[in-house]
């Protein structure tokens, strides 16, 4: 089939669906390469064989990812004991924890002295996000941690326990596990996710400071949690699907991360 070298001008999420497109039609016919021209007045397609990266690698990360949260916690396993001890030393830097069952981890926001009980609903992912933000984003991590800034709620949401249902939110979201991409939301994250491999982390530590942030502006409790998670699913999706946000460093919540 040969290639045309006309230039064509997209606006929106069809550009993400004519590359879905020319990515396949480049696998059945043995394509290696081809170029993406974005022009500074819009977006600007330019056929050709120029710098497309790695066809298949995206395919793999998902895979990757996919396998990540299928990982159920298992506290019998020397790996995911580490995991939870970095957690600890990450969120508390020089105070020795005592035992992965301690009433410690209570100062963590998690239900109860045992947190591989909270890990249930998204498995072992939830543990390494956290990490992730810890490790990645210190600080943003630490100011939700010690509920930081603005007026504060009596009943504040605990810490831990939001994050393993930021987790889980996203994943639904996402729909990784759709054998297409249904939805222009996990067509956007897929080509984010062939750009850095970290997508999913990422995103994760970007919907925990969103939620903070809608938490604070509606002076919200404990009881209006789900509302907040669900606006933070709303807003995250609204800016996947922002015109000029192609990778995941140009969501605009990403700038609220330090």
């Amino acid at each position: 089939m040969p290639c045309s070298n006309s230039s064509l001008r997209l606006k929106g999420r069809s550009l993400l669906v004519l590359l879905q497109m020319m990515q396949l039609v480049g696998r059945r016919c043995g394509w290696e390469r081809a170029s993406l021209v974005f022009a500074s007045s819009g977006r600007e397609l330019t056929n050709g064989f120029a710098s497309l990266c790695h066809p298949y690698r995206h395919e793999e990360r998902l895979r990757r990812l996919k396998h990540r949260m299928k990982v159920n916690f298992n506290a019998s396993r020397a790996e995911h004991q580490e995991a939870l001890k970095a957690l600890w030393s990450a969120t508390f830097p020089g105070q020795e924890l005592h035992g992965l069952v301690s009433d410690q981890w209570k100062e963590m926001g998690w239900q109860g002295k045992d947190p591989s009980t909270d890990f249930r609903g998204a498995g072992f992912i939830c543990l390494e996000n956290l990490l992730f933000f810890a490790k990645t984003f210190s600080t943003s991590f630490q100011r939700l941690l010690n509920k930081q800034g603005g007026k504060r709620a009596a009943w504040e949401y605990p810490f831990a326990v939001a994050g393993v249902n930021i987790t889980f939110m996203i994943m639904q979201m996402l729909n990784l596990d759709a054998t297409k991409p249904r939805t222009f939301v996990r067509a956007v994250f897929l080509q984010m996710l062939s750009e850095n491999e970290w997508a999913f982390d990422l995103l994760y530590c970007m919907a925990f400071v969103v939620m903070d942030k809608l938490w604070l502006e509606r002076n919200a409790t404990y009881m209006e949690f789900n509302d907040v998670l669900k606006s933070t699913r709303s807003q995250l999706e609204k800016e996947l699907l922002m015109d000029d946000v192609l990778r995941i460093e140009d969501m605009p919540s990403y700038g609220l991360l330090c």
